[in-house]
């Protein structure tokens, strides 16, 4: 998994929407807030969605590396009697888990992330299923050098943990497309990031995913240091056309997409159109990923 992830040509799905982002995934495909009463019932409706997502023939290792899972889509059967993990790794793609428990309030113009109180717990669990790796997200909404230092440290603190249980974290400080400075946040963030991964074990590996950066081959130093197995490219708040086409010209970066790979699905289509759109989305992010302009 570690080979498939480092070398492989494809991307990481992101199918980890939670509570906050459930609902606008789901109006998305169709579904509105008046469809459902509560949290378990949306939960039950985006985990047909994921799962009607897993079972496309399009959504297979032959453009898909990797995917992160909400954790109850970690626990969750793959819609045809199996489990959902075992269902991806039986397609020859790796699973994530996305493990942080959502944001705190912003000061010093980020959002950490709130405390992790099941984070060891989590790792046993996902390990036990035989998932490779985690996610875990924090927002920098201003270039206020002392926020972005306390988001890199807490990310890698925690990554030095997950590591610890034998899964490869994906760290996500992503820099809010909102940020008024945002190529000054970027490269504070870079600095940061290029120090603090110095206090990583030896020999292991983490993954960074990122906000697709204002200047071209950005991260490029970062993404060939010893200690990164992989910079990954979030989609942030770009459509899947306009994600693309900034992705194309960082070459030292992959996606690793949510709202932009489900763009474009609707809960009525028909098995064939579903596979088609899908099919369409992520070949148009494949591409992307290894087409640098």
């Amino acid at each position: 998994m570690a080979l498939k992830i480092a070398h492989g040509d494809g991307f990481i799905a992101a199918l980890d929407q939670s509570g906050g982002s459930s609902p606008k995934a789901l109006s998305a495909y169709g579904i509105g807030p008046e469809t459902y009463s509560s949290g378990e019932e949306m939960f039950t409706l985006i985990h047909a969605m994921r799962c009607r997502v897993l079972n496309s023939p399009s959504f297979n290792s032959d453009s898909i590396l990797g995917a992160i899972l909400f954790e109850q889509t970690m626990n969750g059967g793959d819609g045809r009697g199996g489990p959902f993990v075992a269902a991806l790794r039986a397609k020859g793609i790796v699973p994530f888990l996305k493990v942080d428990q959502g944001l705190e309030d912003m000061r010093e113009g980020v959002q950490l992330m709130k405390p992790m109180t099941r984070l060891s717990k989590l790792c046993e669990r996902a390990r036990s299923l035989g998932v490779f790796g985690t996610k875990m997200r924090a927002v920098i909404h201003q270039a206020n050098e002392a926020g972005i230092e306390r988001i890199v440290r807490q990310q890698i603190d925690c990554g030095i943990q997950i590591l610890e249980h034998g899964l490869v974290p994906i760290l996500e400080p992503e820099v809010s497309l909102a940020c008024p400075e945002r190529s000054k946040a970027e490269r504070i963030l870079l600095e940061l990031a290029e120090r603090e991964i110095a206090r990583l074990p030896a020999d292991r590996k983490i993954i960074w995913k990122l906000t697709i950066p204002e200047q071209d081959e950005f991260y490029d130093q970062l993404a060939q240091s010893e200690k990164v197995m992989r910079v990954l490219a979030l989609s942030g708040g770009y459509t899947r056309d306009e994600a693309c086409k900034k992705l194309s010209h960082q070459s030292q970066m992959i996606a690793s997409f949510s709202r932009a790979l489900l763009e474009g699905l609707e809960v009525n289509m028909s098995a064939e159109a579903f596979d088609r759109a899908i099919g369409e989305s992520i070949e148009q992010i494949k591409q992307a990923s290894f087409s640098p302009a």
